[in-house]
């Protein structure tokens, strides 16, 4: 018998990321010693108090189907959250609890996007986003941001991409791969373009919102005119280090919020009830429990950025967020390198994986061909090694 997988799976691509975790772990299988700096996640454990919780969420018998949309406990706390951190007022029939904020994106894509419409994405951006866009028969629209302007979208960008076709616009701060942080004045910016355009919708993808170097983090749904058109996405993987709990969630207009929960009730229903009481303890918490993460990450932002400025052809910003450098190599492009021709970021990743057995990612996947993603959720002593590795073969 044949194999007939359907259009969208042949032309769905495959995860950047988790391609280069899975190359980096075959490689390891074989005996090498790679590091791994390709994935987003904090090498940090659990906060021992959202442990604790979990663990009386068990011994308390949290074991049923949970609600399609979250359990109300849930659901109040991450409403206090938005109100405390974003000085967002959503009730509680506007949130939705999902199984991880990529759950989230997808439920709002299918909910709100009909084929043809046109999402604009500032590049670089999170590699699931087109994906995400094309699986709902939306057409991705890239705007093209530079090192040199910390690749932030400019108003005058966002409104030369606007056409009549266009319903949303998706962007994180800070910004997965990028590390960049819209401030209040650059969001007030592209928020008076968007008074023009009151059928435009704004997906605002703000998981790495605690791990910002700057100051207070903005949401642009706290700007005037945007809340009744903003969906604001979060989650608990990236602060609080729980990757593997699948724990999303959104605040949006009542309409998206009961469209995302019929879908999800045909999909996934209520997600995982443990984690979810687990992570009512993590949002209750003052965000000071999680600091010395949030510290450790700003270390070691400044400790890579010292060691590849050391490396010639290597152009650096300085990323205000997250815990990822964009640096952009183009200047490798057309060169060899020990009998290797560098034509692309993806040429340059793959020589770093198999010269140095470091595991980068090619900005491609993102959106932007001159760079590479590192992410520095590693050890410090891991993060050393790496670059005098990538420096050696250099």
């Amino acid at each position: 018998m044949s194999n007939h997988l359907s259009d969208r799976i042949k032309e769905m691509s495959t995860s950047a990321t988790l391609a280069m975790a899975a190359k980096a772990r075959e490689l390891r299988n074989e005996g090498k010693d790679i590091i791994g700096l390709s994935l987003g996640e904090p090498d940090f454990n659990i906060p021992d108090f959202i442990k604790e919780s979990a663990k009386q969420a068990i011994d308390e018998n949290y074991s049923s189907y949970t609600p399609v949309d979250g359990y109300a406990e849930l659901k109040k706390a991450i409403a206090l959250k938005f109100k405390r951190d974003n000085g967002l007022d959503y009730g509680l029939n506007q949130i939705v609890v999902s199984t991880g904020a990529k759950q989230s994106l997808y439920n709002v894509a299918m909910v709100v996007l009909n084929p043809g419409d046109e999402v604009i994405l500032p590049a670089p951006y999170w590699v699931s986003y087109a994906d995400i866009v094309k699986l709902a028969e939306g057409v991705p629209v890239e705007v093209a941001t530079g090192i040199d302007t910390d690749f932030k979208m400019t108003p005058a960008q966002l409104e030369a991409a606007i056409t009549p076709n266009t319903r949303m616009i998706w962007f994180s701060s800070p910004c997965n791969p990028s590390g960049s942080v819209y401030s209040k004045e650059e969001l007030e910016g592209l928020a008076e373009v968007l008074k023009n355009y009151p059928d435009i919708y704004v997906v605002s993808d703000e998981i790495y919102e605690h791990i910002n170097f700057v100051g207070d983090h903005v949401s642009i749904a706290s700007i005037d005119g945007m809340y009744d058109r903003t969906v604001t996405v979060n989650g608990v993987s990236k602060a609080f280090a729980m990757t593997g709990w699948r724990i999303g969630y959104i605040g949006a207009p009542e309409w998206i919020a009961k469209g995302c929960t019929k879908l999800q009730g045909q999909v996934t229903s209520g997600a995982n009830s443990i984690a979810q009481r687990a992570v009512i303890t993590a949002l209750e918490a003052p965000v000071s429990k999680i600091k010395y993460m949030i510290d450790e990450f700003h270390k070691r932002r400044d400790l890579v950025l010292g060691l590849l400025g050391e490396i010639e052809g290597f152009k650096l910003n300085v990323p205000e967020g997250a815990f990822y450098v964009f640096p952009d190599i183009s200047a490798f492009f057309g060169k060899t390198l020990n009998g290797t021709t560098i034509n692309s970021a993806s040429d340059f990743a793959l020589y770093l994986l198999e010269n140095a057995n470091v595991a980068t990612v090619t900005g491609e996947a993102f959106g932007n061909p001159n760079c590479i993603r590192i992410s520095y959720a590693a050890s410090e002593k891991e993060l050393k090694e790496a670059i005098a590795r990538i420096k050696a073969v250099l």
